[in-house]
């Protein structure tokens, strides 16, 4: 591999590594740049749980992702709109990627039933009932005024039949088709001088290689600004997943952002980003956090543990958040033990942290020719047996 930056339109590979397919670069949006490979925090309903955005700033986030079936139930599109767009809405200035809501209406909405038009499902919160086409979901992240939007998709569970498989990842590329015709139409129709979204294609096809190909070609024949990689993380072998990877990543365009979506434990983002993923979000960093444990480069800490009574280190030695720059180990193990709310958010500020910088550690190392050498650092102090404690 070469080390000459290449690259097209709005995205711009900067480095290659040499041993892997790792490389870095910068994705321009129309709320500025986003360095990969990037960890995007995840706020799902125009939130991300017990961080606000001036941390999120103070942490360097370049990017943080919301979701449209949430947000589309509450507040609503009419409310977004009125208060000016997402961005206004949540007080954050930098890129926002939405993602289709496919999977939320899958997986919380009762009584979904898919058709070629769409999906008619009832709501998680009250039951009401819904329509969604293709269209409607552009519609709404058009309205909501993301940086980055996604396609309506079918994301199947694991395991499923591979005939149900074959089957979604024809409705996805069908789907697919008419969202791109449609966020045409919504670009055309913009205010002049204002920047349009980028929709990125989502690849399907379970853990079915051939049918993998089959639904990456496919969309890369409609010519997206960038391309997601969907329908892993949702249980399937960790084995499952990297040959999963193998089989789509090669198919992608090499000049295009490549988004895997939902992935975020430290191991799979190395391996993912050493296939040539660009783009990573997922609820670990702050689900985690909410229940006490929290990662450092030495593996994870269960911080209700009495161990951590009379701890009174700093979480983790040299990280630049707010946590450990003023408490110990022992008060947050405190805090969690008396059931203080500022236990989850200080312990969230500290994986939010470690993951945006662990990303944009990797991007340094990509620039400096030693991602395979700080893989191998990290992954042995990480996964060092009794690191977990």
């Amino acid at each position: 591999m070469t080390d000459a930056p290449s690259g097209t339109g709005v995205f711009r590979i900067e480095k290659k590594d040499a041993r892997t397919r790792a490389r870095s670069g910068v994705l321009r949006t129309p709320h500025g740049e986003i360095r990969t490979p990037v960890f995007m925090p995840v706020g799902t309903q125009a939130t991300v749980k017990t961080a606000t955005s001036a941390e999120l700033l103070g942490l360097d986030a370049d990017v943080i992702l919301s979701n449209t079936y949430h947000l589309y139930l509450r507040p609503g599109e009419d409310v977004i709109r009125e208060a000016g767009g997402l961005h206004r809405f949540m007080a954050w200035p930098r890129p926002i990627l939405t993602d289709s809501g496919g999977f939320q209406i899958f997986s919380l909405a009762s009584l979904a039933k898919i058709r070629p038009e769409g999906v008619q499902f009832q709501s998680h919160i009250d039951g009401s009932r819904h329509f969604l086409a293709p269209e409607d979901v552009i519609r709404v992240q058009h309205t909501l005024g993301s940086d980055i939007i996604m396609p309506l998709d079918e994301c199947v569970k694991h395991p499923a039949e591979r005939e149900y498989v074959e089957k979604s990842v024809g409705l996805t590329t069908e789907w697919a088709k008419r969202c791109k015709l449609s966020w045409a139409r919504l670009l055309d129709g913009r205010e002049p001088g204002r920047e349009g979204s980028l929709l990125f294609g989502i690849v399907q096809g379970g853990t079915e290689a051939d049918l993998r190909v089959r639904s990456a070609r496919e969309l890369v024949e409609l010519d997206f600004p960038g391309y997601a990689i969907g329908g892993l993380s949702v249980g399937e072998p960790t084995e499952a997943m990297y040959g999963t990877l193998a089989a789509t990543v090669p198919e992608l365009p090499e000049e295009k952002p490549r988004y895997l979506m939902g992935v975020g434990l430290p191991n799979d983002l190395f391996e993912a980003v050493s296939q040539g993923v660009d783009m990573f979000d997922c609820v670990v960093p702050t689900r985690n956090g909410r229940n006490a444990t929290v990662f450092t480069r030495h593996g994870k800490l269960l911080l209700r543990g009495a161990s951590y009574t009379r701890d009174f280190r700093q979480i983790e030695e040299g990280c630049p958040c707010y946590a450990c720059r003023t408490y110990t180990r022992a008060y947050l193990r405190h805090l969690f033990n008396v059931e203080e709310h500022l236990g989850g958010r200080l312990a969230s500020l500290h994986n939010l942290t470690f993951f945006v910088h662990l990303l944009r550690s990797m991007r340094h190392a990509i620039e400096e020719g030693r991602f395979v050498e700080f893989r191998a650092a990290f992954e042995k102090d990480f996964n060092k047996p009794g690191a977990l404690s």
